[in-house]
């Protein structure tokens, strides 16, 4: 009996141990041995400090009015648009938003994936329909297309969505694009290089890699690493980077272990995504090795992610929106990536 009891101690110690291993981030010998960077302490400014975009709902309306006056404060004084302009000035995802944050002080998250002609432009959604009222995915245009494509052309500031263009809800979709760029003040889609231009190493960045199938590797995730890494390899300011897939941060573990990288996860219901529950509990870290979690805000207090905390790792919290929200994301949490509201730094 004694013996019995005896090795289910021991199998559960084992199971615990393999278990904390599988999940353990990067080791310290590790980040010293390749002097890996801290991320730097600053709030971080998520897609930018915009005027149009992400978060910006009725349900943050009580504080976000500071925060798209700051936005379109901070793009003028950076000479984006002028103070008479009636739209946005400084759209999510930007440069005009980007420039915003780095005159405000503030760290920037930004998203990478690759247009048609293979250029890494800045852009979170694998269409434009939210934030240009286009359907047409990124994948499927040119950079010289991009280019031609405002950013919530007929929004208001402030506006979360842009209204659909002419034929956007036809099926198939009958928008196209310009043959000329328009007339006056806009923003489009951004190169990562031109993003990297304008931040001129003023303040950190956290670069998200995005993929259209997470479960998957392909030849053109392979290149957008590539042509990514090669861009953000010669700049001369601090960045991070980071994904929600772990073969990305795998394919940084064993091209540039020198940079600092991070593992995106959410905490979800198993029944809805299996896959992604399994992300949620980091079981994936053995693939990434972190050195930072990126986690949704109000889920700092999952037990995975304090147990990683305390192996070494930090944890980022996305995407604060209120100041209550970072003042009860605090104390599970290391950095912030915020947005829709102005928090103190």
């Amino acid at each position: 009996m004694a013996n019995g009891i005896k090795k289910v101690l021991l199998g559960g110690a084992i199971a615990a141990g393999v278990g904390a291993w599988a999940i353990a981030p990067r080791t310290f010998g590790n980040k010293r041995k390749n002097y890996v960077p801290t991320l730097p302490d600053v709030l971080y400014a998520h897609r930018g400090l915009h005027d149009a975009g992400s978060g910006l709902t009725q349900q943050h309306a009580g504080e976000s009015g500071e925060y798209i006056a700051l936005a379109r404060r901070m793009a003028l004084r950076a000479g984006y648009g002028s103070i008479d302009e009636p739209g946005p000035i400084a759209p999510e995802n930007s440069l005009a938003a980007f420039a915003a944050a780095a005159e405000a002080g503030y760290g920037i998250e930004l998203d990478v994936q690759l247009s048609l002609d293979n250029q890494v432009v800045v852009a979170h959604d694998p269409d434009l329909l939210r934030v240009a009222g286009d359907p047409r995915r990124i994948q499927d245009l040119t950079y010289d297309e991009l280019v031609r494509i405002p950013l919530f052309p007929t929004a208001a500031p402030g506006a979360d969505v842009s209204p659909l263009l002419p034929g956007a809800t036809e099926n198939p979709p009958l928008v196209t694009t310009p043959s000329e760029a328009p007339t006056g003040y806009y923003q489009h889609v951004p190169l990562l290089s031109d993003v990297l231009r304008v931040v001129d190493g003023r303040v950190p960045i956290i670069v998200e890699f995005k993929f259209s199938n997470n479960r998957a590797w392909s030849d053109r995730d392979e290149e957008l690493m590539q042509a990514a890494a090669d861009l953000l390899e010669a700049y001369k300011g601090l960045y991070v980077v980071e994904s929600f897939n772990p073969a990305a941060m795998n394919w940084y573990k064993r091209q540039h272990p020198d940079v600092c990288r991070g593992q995106l996860a959410e905490n979800t219901d198993l029944a809805k995504n299996p896959v992604m529950w399994m992300a949620g509990k980091l079981m994936f870290n053995e693939i990434s090795r972190p050195d930072f979690i990126a986690y949704n805000f109000n889920a700092g207090d999952a037990a995975m992610l304090r147990l990683v905390r305390k192996m070494g790792a930090q944890a980022v919290a996305w995407t604060v929106r209120t100041s209550d929200e970072l003042d009860n994301a605090r104390p599970n949490f290391d950095r912030f990536i915020f947005e829709a509201f102005v928090p103190q730094q």
